[in-house]
Formats: structure tokens, sequence, C-alpha cells
């Protein structure tokens, strides 16, 4: 068995906890300039206070996009020379929406790899976003990497 593939299976069934990061009003409002999705509740904290949320909040896939970052400060570091792509979720679900100036992080537990060919793994690691001081997950999902080392 290779180390490579030996990096991925010692992780199965290993939750692995991020740090925390700051979601705040800039980096709201950088995503929606990036995305061109400026609906009120996200960049306008005046008019969103008259909300269900009563303050801004995150685009659900700004949150969805912090998955990477959130991994590399929970994860080993990966060998040398490894080059992660994503591939994909299942069973996507935005569950709470996160306030902005909230701090979230991730758990991670992997679920499954499988070397689709030499230098190539498909990895399934269920993640969820938790929200600093929130019993319900910001988010929850089957997230569905691919290395090439």
């Amino acid at each position: 068995m290779s180390q490579d593939l030996l990096f991925f299976e010692n992780r199965l069934g290993v939750e692995e906890v991020s740090d925390w990061i700051l979601v705040d009003q800039l980096m709201i409002d950088r995503f929606a300039e990036a995305t061109g999705d400026r609906q009120y509740i996200h960049v306008d904290p005046v008019r969103a206070k008259e909300s269900p949320f009563g303050q801004t909040i995150a685009h659900g896939f700004l949150t969805l996009s912090l998955l990477p970052l959130l991994a590399e400060s929970a994860r080993p570091a990966l060998p040398d020379g490894a080059t992660e792509v994503n591939y994909g979720s299942n069973k996507l679900r935005f569950l709470s929406p996160v306030l902005s100036g909230k701090r979230v992080r991730g758990r991670f537990i992997c679920q499954d790899v499988t070397q689709k060919r030499p230098g190539q793994f498909q990895v399934t690691t269920e993640a969820t976003v938790e929200i600093e001081g929130e019993n319900k997950p910001a988010l929850i999902c089957e997230w569905i990497t691919q290395f090439l080392l």
C-alpha cells in the first residue's frame, strides 16, 4: 500500500476541527461583489434590520466556499506536491444563517477514500460548519474532493 493512500486511509472516521474564522461584513460585501448577489439581506445593514434575520447575513454559498480554508486548518498537511480539486457535494443543506460578525469553524470526518488511478484519490468527507454560540450548524454536506499526487 502506498504512503499516499495511507495518508488518506489513516484519516477515515477521524474528526478534525478547524480554527474559528470571522465572517464580517467586509467578507460578505466582497463575496457579493464577486458573485453579483447583492441582495439586501447580505449588503444593506439598515434595510436588513427589518428582515427576518434582524441584520445582514452571509450568503449560503459564501459559507460553503469557506470549506477549503476551514479544512486547511483542521487536517494534517497534505503530502508534498499534492493538488486538491473540488469534485462536488452530496446532501448539502443550509440549516442556519451566519449573521455578519459571527465566527464559524468546520468539523470534518473522512467517510470514504477511493483510489481512482495511481496518484489520484477521491475523498468523501462529512463536513459541518458550526456557528459560534449557536446550537444549529450553518451547513452540513458530504464534500467530495479529489487529490492528485
